[in-house]
């Protein structure tokens, strides 16, 4: 079958790879949609972050060259000897977290947090990237009839959005600042009217996505014209309840600690390429708080039911659809040099 594997920074290749088979626990996927994710691209320009290189990942037992592609839905084909949640035909959203798991279940309440955390399409063990691929039946999530198998495919990031607005201390009617609109950020916007944010201010470079946020409902900043900082504690008369971080930007993480109020909390959503340096009595004398997430858990039924509800829509998100052959011309450098992208959805037909 065909496959996207990546070998290096900057060395992603389409090519032909043994298709697998599903055993035990796992099930067989046909993926038919995968989102390429900010992560991804991280992985293409400057990895290896969570791809491993020197040693196989304890739980795929694979390493490098691996197949990518961790946003993504696809159709059960095939399903495993022990298998009982699944079967063929169901057609599924895949939480891609690697984590200690037993009989088709993670074993670890936080699981996120797992000193073996990994993910399907990052860490080896195959990927989205793919016509098809093998996960724990504890990774698949029956879709509602009613929802594409794009919008599967964006349950993944959604998912990331939400849970760092739960991970948050906003509560209904706090005013909130999402610093990045790039698919994680805009994600987060719609988490936060879900949750009842009053007010919801963005602060972004891109005309593009400034417009899609704006059409989202959000107070937008153009941060190239205008300070954040300082539009952000005018409008709100010293700063917002809560800030979410989500470029992996030094200069940008300042933005979020200075436009949130005294007492206030900032949420750092980003994966970051390189350290940070801080002030900390920025954070000591006004007593604020951060905070960061990573991924999700025990959070996908509840994002599927927003979705069903009209959040996370693909319409506000997906900007591009492409074939796999063309994942590394016009997916990965297009989202380098396009900061209009958002989304870019692959198929593997």
């Amino acid at each position: 079958m065909k496959a996207a594997r990546w070998y290096k920074a900057k060395d992603i290749r389409v090519e032909d790879v043994e298709e697998p088979k599903a055993t035990g626990h796992n099930v067989k996927v046909k993926v038919k949609a995968c989102g390429i994710c900010g992560s991804d691209l991280h992985e293409f320009m400057v990895g290896p972050i969570f791809i491993p290189v020197d040693e196989p990942h304890p739980i795929s037992g694979e390493k490098a060259p691996i197949i990518m592609g961790h946003e993504f839905a696809g159709e059960v084909v095939e399903i495993g000897e022990k298998v009982t949640k699944l079967k063929p035909g169901d057609r599924v959203a895949i939480e891609p977290i690697y984590a200690p798991n037993k009989d088709g279940e993670y074993t670890d309440h936080l699981y996120n947090l797992s000193p073996k955390l990994g993910f399907h399409g990052l860490s080896g063990g195959g990927g989205g990237f793919s016509e098809y691929t093998v996960v724990g039946e504890h990774m698949a999530h029956k879709m509602p009839d009613d929802l594409s198998f794009e919008q599967g495919a964006l349950v993944e990031p959604a998912a990331v959005g939400l849970h760092a607005v739960r991970q948050s201390n906003l509560k209904a009617g706090d005013t909130a600042a999402v610093f990045g609109a790039g698919p994680i950020g805009l994600m987060v916007i719609d988490a936060l009217k879900a949750a009842g944010a009053s007010k919801i201010y963005v602060s972004e470079i891109s005309e593009a996505r400034l417009k899609k946020a704006e059409q989202m409902g959000a107070v937008v900043i153009d941060s190239s014209k205008s300070d954040p900082v300082e539009k952000i504690n005018e409008m709100t008369d010293g700063g917002v309840d809560v800030s979410f971080e989500v470029t992996g930007i030094e200069k940008v993480l300042q933005q979020g600690i200075h436009a949130t109020r005294a007492g206030g909390e900032i949420i750092v959503v980003s994966i970051w390429e390189d350290s940070a340096a801080i002030n900390f009595n920025d954070i000591v004398i006004k007593e604020k708080t951060i905070k960061g997430i990573i991924a999700y858990r025990h959070i996908y039924p509840a994002v599927l039911e927003l979705m069903r509800d009209g959040y996370f829509s693909g319409d506000d998100m997906i900007t591009d659809r492409i074939k796999i052959d063309d994942v590394v011309e016009k997916g990965f450098e297009v989202l380098v040099k396009d900061k209009s992208q958002v989304k870019i959805m692959v198929s593997p037909e």
